[in-house]
């Protein structure tokens, strides 16, 4: 040990102000042990930390405007970028550069150098974007207060595509958040499982066509149960593999997911496994009943 009391090493925080404007800050530094006190509220953070669950705690107890960190290159189970949903159920945005694109524990090289991958709902709501630098991530995030930071449901909708008839895709994170008007209409990409509860919420809605996930399949395939039970009501479904994108995320699984399942009813609108979602929304969209 250094002989240092913990109040003194508390007290070594090193910080660099990169931008300040209109009374807030975007602050970087290596680690997200350095965040603190000063940083409540007003500062965007850039720590050149992992965001996992430990450092979104060490962050989250200061309550900074906004945090862009490091996600590790994501690693086993999620880890490097598992504190993003922490500090997004506190109210706080957050979003993490790719790995290979800025140097871990090097705050500088984050601001400087990184690029957007992962980011909150939080953030989403500032604006903030996979694919943003970091630099401009900070400004998004100093300029834009978010526009729901309440605890609850956070609703994700758009519509991507749109046909002749008035028929369009949808895409939204989970079945239960379809409305009324996507009866008939509507080919609704979503990110929640294709069991047997997700079935009941399938035959409640009634869209034109429907795209959820297949749970990883899980125990005797109860992951796509729901596939048949659709085909039996006369709505054409199919699966997103879950290894090529996350359950809950809709957004994710319609621009990089592939269909792992399909039912008959799908099937005759040209529906196969391994393409891609997009290309099986549009088939669904485009096919008739």
């Amino acid at each position: 040990m250094d002989g240092k009391t913990l109040l003194e090493r508390e007290q070594e925080h090193p910080q660099d102000v990169v931008v300040e404007r209109d009374g807030r800050r975007v602050v970087t530094m290596d680690s997200a042990r350095y965040v603190d006190a000063g940083n409540t509220l007003t500062d965007v953070v850039v720590p050149a930390s992992y965001i996992g669950v430990l450092p979104a705690r060490m962050i989250a107890i200061h309550r900074p405007r906004g945090v862009i960190g490091h996600d590790a290159c994501v690693g086993k189970d999620g880890a490097g970028i598992a504190g993003l949903w922490y500090l997004e159920a506190l109210g706080i945005p957050a979003a993490t550069a790719d790995g290979m694109t800025a140097d871990m524990g090097n705050g500088a090289d984050l601001y400087e150098s990184g690029v957007v991958k992962h980011v909150n709902y939080i953030a989403e709501t500032c604006g903030v974007k996979a694919g943003m630098t970091v630099r401009e991530a900070a400004d998004v995030l100093l300029d834009n207060d978010p526009t729901d930071t309440e605890v609850g449901n956070k609703v994700r909708r758009e519509v991507v595509e749109t046909h002749d008839s008035g028929r369009r895709v949808v895409v939204t994170d989970s079945i239960v958040w379809a409305y009324p008007e996507d009866e008939n209409t509507s080919v609704l990409v979503t990110a929640g499982h294709t069991g047997r509860s997700g079935a009941k919420f399938l035959l409640e809605a009634k869209p034109w066509g429907f795209i959820c996930h297949d749970g990883g399949m899980s125990k005797n395939r109860s992951g796509i149960a729901g596939l048949q039970t659709a085909d039996e009501a006369g709505l054409a479904g199919a699966c997103i593999d879950g290894t090529t994108a996350p359950i809950g995320d809709a957004f994710l699984g319609y621009a990089h997911g592939l269909i792992s399942a399909h039912n008959e009813a799908a099937a005759r609108r040209g529906v196969q496994v391994g393409m891609t979602v997009k290309e099986a929304a549009h088939l669904l969209l485009v096919g008739e009943a």
